[in-house]
């Protein structure tokens, strides 16, 4: 098993390529949702609800829809402080922001937009929250602040996005998207019947309209994160490539305040991302995690000490080193993990580690040996924010390039990912350690071993992703994986005991967990191996031939 990989990745995209912004700002006023049709409704994911108003799966209606249910939802839990309202650089952000504002304002929600209409990435609306909400009793407070970030992270430039922050700061959990979810759907289905809205002009004039400088307090309150003395002393030379994302304008403003060396590779803001280079499967995609789209920064390599980049919201990272290029998320997460737990005296002893059931094994073994508690959760962010809240995780990271981690003195600093924190601190660790991560990466790989993964994708109907989510160990009747004995078969994960929405296979050398897809009629299949490529294949190939017998037409019969 291998992912085609299209012969356009990491190649420039042609103008026939590019999105037309007007076109796709016109479907989404225009176009109008069926609720009939399942891939029309409000559907939150991991973090979210995501489509394209082409598609009329993400349209006004359906902007309306949840912002009128989540003011449904802060009223019937007594929320009444300020929500804070951020946005990407989608085309379809700005748009739905407006229509979002227009239902806020219409419910006399007190909402904080950036100050000069600034870009905003996810992490500066966590932080907002928590700034706004600390030493507050989140038990009976009624002036809890919450916030909405519009965006659909790292996705193509056709789509939109649109999450919601609860008090906490993080990614809401499943039973509020629910809850959301159900009543944007009955709205939907109503013909927007109980949607309160007055024009955006009125919106904007309105008494319960504010302006935050989310920038300046973001920025302003780094060096408690980060050790910037550091960084500065060392005299790093720095690149960052934004890619055209949110962040865009809060890394001058960084270099700035704290006297770095940091080179920004490009500040332009382009809706059609036309200066992307192409990702896997030769469409745009503001992943930093891909070394596809990462070709432009990958190839200056040499010129910085460090490099890094952000997605479009700023949530996830992706770190470039001169010798090693861009290195595999889950290989930084471990050097973060090594490096944190020995460099901040003030984080508790009973700080644990976060990650997905889908992250490398490496991480297990490197906790053991910091003598540090795993906390190992299903896919989404979501599932960290209560830990970073309380201080009870000190880190949390998913194999997709997202991770945060507590303030020097132990205290939360966001309970959302920060690919700019998260970005940053691969300077402090260059500048404190004179070595980059890929070289220290280098170091637990020769001490845990030194992994390779990959994830791909098989056909799977429908009914079959509803198995597949629902499977249990007992119907994967195996003993053996790849030529080693199987430890365990886990359908929940061991952190919280929470559904992982499909299954995973544990051997001495080897694992593979498979999920179904939330949009496409496929599910997806991860896997690692310490014994090398072959063997990684060949626990691909056994783990389709498994999952396939478990969830085939006759096996359900």
């Amino acid at each position: 098993m291998t992912t085609l990989i299209s012969p356009l990745a990491g190649k420039p995209a042609t103008a026939s390529m590019l999105i037309d912004v007007a076109k796709l700002v016109s479907a989404y006023h225009s176009e109008v949702p069926d609720p009939t049709v399942a891939a029309q409704r409000v559907a939150f994911g991991t973090s979210g609800h995501r489509g394209s108003a082409l598609d009329r799966s993400f349209n006004e209606w359906h902007v309306l829809a949840i912002t009128q249910a989540i003011c449904n939802y802060r009223r019937a839990n007594g929320i009444a402080g300020p929500l804070f309202l951020g946005i990407d650089t989608h085309a379809l952000s700005p748009p739905a922001c407006a229509s979002a504002l227009e239902v806020l304002a219409a419910n006399g929600v007190d909402v904080m937009l950036a100050s000069s209409d600034e870009y905003t990435p996810t992490p500066a609306v966590s932080h907002a929250i928590l700034g706004h909400n600390r030493g507050r009793d989140h038990s009976n407070d009624t002036g809890l602040a919450d916030g909405i970030v519009v965006t659909p992270s790292h996705n193509p430039p056709r789509d939109g996005g649109f999450k919601y922050n609860p008090p906490h700061g993080g990614p809401a959990g499943q039973q509020v998207t629910s809850w959301i979810e159900a009543e944007a759907n009955r709205m939907l289905q109503a013909r927007l019947e109980g949607v309160k809205r007055i024009p955006h002009a009125k919106a904007l004039q309105a008494a319960t309209t504010h302006r935050h400088d989310f920038l300046n307090a973001y920025v302003g309150d780094l060096g408690k994160v980060i050790d910037m003395d550091v960084i500065r002393n060392a005299k790093l030379r720095m690149g960052v490539d934004p890619l055209g994302g949110a962040g865009v304008h809060y890394w001058a403003a960084i270099a700035e305040r704290y006297r770095l060396d940091l080179s920004i590779i490009n500040e332009l803001v382009d809706p059609t991302f036309g200066f992307m280079p192409l990702d896997w499967d030769g469409r745009i995609r503001m992943d930093p995690s891909s070394k596809y789209a990462m070709q432009g920064l990958v190839d200056i390599k040499s010129r910085f000490d460090i490099a890094f980049a952000c997605d479009t919201d700023h949530d996830r990272h992706g770190i470039v080193t001169p010798g090693g290029g861009l290195l595999a998320p889950d290989h930084y997460l471990a050097v973060a993990i090594d490096y944190l737990f020995q460099h901040r005296p003030d984080w508790g002893r009973q700080a644990a580690v976060g990650k997905t059931i889908v992250s490398s094994r490496l991480i297990d073994r490197l906790t053991s040996r910091l003598g540090r508690q795993l906390v190992e959760v299903p896919v989404g962010f979501k599932w960290f924010a209560a830990g970073l809240h309380s201080g009870a995780l000190g880190f949390a990271g998913e194999e997709s390039a997202g991770a945060s981690f507590l303030r020097r003195d132990g205290s939360v600093w966001t309970t959302d990912k920060d690919g700019i924190a998260a970005a940053l601190l691969s300077a402090e660790i260059t500048g404190r350690t004179g070595r980059d991560p890929d070289q220290l990466y280098a170091d637990l790989a020769n001490e845990f071993g030194n992994p390779v993964a990959d994830r791909v994708e098989a056909p799977a109907t429908a009914q079959q992703k509803q198995q597949l989510a629902a499977l249990s160990p007992q119907r994967l009747a195996s003993n053996e994986l790849a030529g080693e004995k199987v430890e365990s078969i886990l359908s929940h994960a061991p952190g919280n005991g929470a559904p992982i929405g499909g299954i995973k296979l544990i051997a001495a050398n080897g694992w593979f967990a498979a999920r179904p897809s939330g949009t496409e009629n496929i599910y997806k299949i991860y896997a690692e191996s310490f014994n090398g490529l072959e063997h990684l294949q060949r626990i691909l190939q056994e783990a389709q031939a498994m999952v396939d017998a478990a969830i085939s037409p006759a096996s359900s019969s």
